[in-house]
């Protein structure tokens, strides 16, 4: 009975053991502290619906997601906007932005010391004074002689002298802004296009908070709205941290899984 007894001890030391080796070196990896909400900003020609594949992966790997809408009627309006629904949040943030909601991001997190992190997908990240169409840079579908080929000028009540509406002709939102996407899911997305104003394009943008906030960017390199080039640019003046992945515009919606890593990468570090 005394050499049985032994003989189990000796067993469950030994599984004991092995669970110890196994868990504590996992439980160690782990970085304490909350989970940070994940704020995400759309952009022009867009709406909270163009972050739901990744809103659904962040929302099963458990974190908290908002996807406040984004006016997209005035630089410092929807900057103020988003700042507003910032201050409604307690704990850290990590706020992300895609196309113009990277220009709106960078205004909206300045001065708020809960914002731990930003990610730019995508996206304009203007300097202080800057304004976010000419961004678009050189070679950009955007950046033509005649705008008129690009853009239908829709005219909306109230707007100040000359300002318009800017929805995106049917060819440059099917081969431009959503090139990567089928023809069938472009054609889907075009209908419901939310329009930028002119005036919204040509606002000069803030005090940026990418010069006090750390910050990730994931540059599609076959994107031929924000040029490459300029996206290169601007993520490397703010010191980011770049992610190239082969996509057009709306990587979000057609590869959302290495951006939802890259989402997830700065949410660890505000632990």
């Amino acid at each position: 009975m005394h050499q049985h007894r032994t003989r189990v001890l000796a067993v469950l030391g030994v599984v004991l053991a092995l669970v110890l080796a196994a868990v504590t070196p996992a439980a160690a990896s782990h970085p304490s502290g909350p989970k940070p909400t994940i704020v995400l900003v759309h952009g022009a020609w867009a709406d909270g619906s163009s972050w739901q594949k990744v809103t659904n992966k962040l929302l099963d790997d458990g974190y908290t997601v908002r996807v406040p809408p984004n006016p997209l009627r005035n630089l410092t309006t929807d900057a103020a906007t988003i700042r507003d629904f910032l201050s409604t949040l307690s704990g850290p943030i990590v706020l992300v932005g895609h196309s113009y909601g990277g220009a709106v991001i960078t205004n909206a997190a300045t001065g708020n010391a809960n914002v731990k992190a930003l990610v730019y997908v995508d996206a304009f990240a203007p300097a202080e004074n800057e304004t976010v169409l000419p961004l678009a840079g050189a070679g950009s579908a955007l950046n033509v002689p005649d705008p008129t080929t690009v853009f239908d000028f829709v005219p909306y009540p109230g707007a100040p002298a000359g300002d318009v509406d800017l929805y995106l002709k049917h060819d440059t939102f099917l081969n431009s802004f959503a090139s990567g996407l089928s023809h069938s899911a472009a054609e889907r997305l075009y209908p419901s296009q939310r329009p930028l104003t002119f005036s919204a394009g040509n606002v000069p943008s803030g005090p940026p908070a990418w010069a006090s906030i750390k910050s990730w960017y994931v540059l599609g390199t076959k994107d031929l709205i924000i040029t490459p080039a300029s996206q290169n640019m601007m993520a490397t003046r703010a010191h980011s941290i770049i992610t190239r992945i082969p996509t057009g515009h709306l990587g979000l919606i057609s590869d959302p899984r290495p951006i939802t890593k890259v989402i997830e990468t700065a949410a660890r570090s505000t632990r």
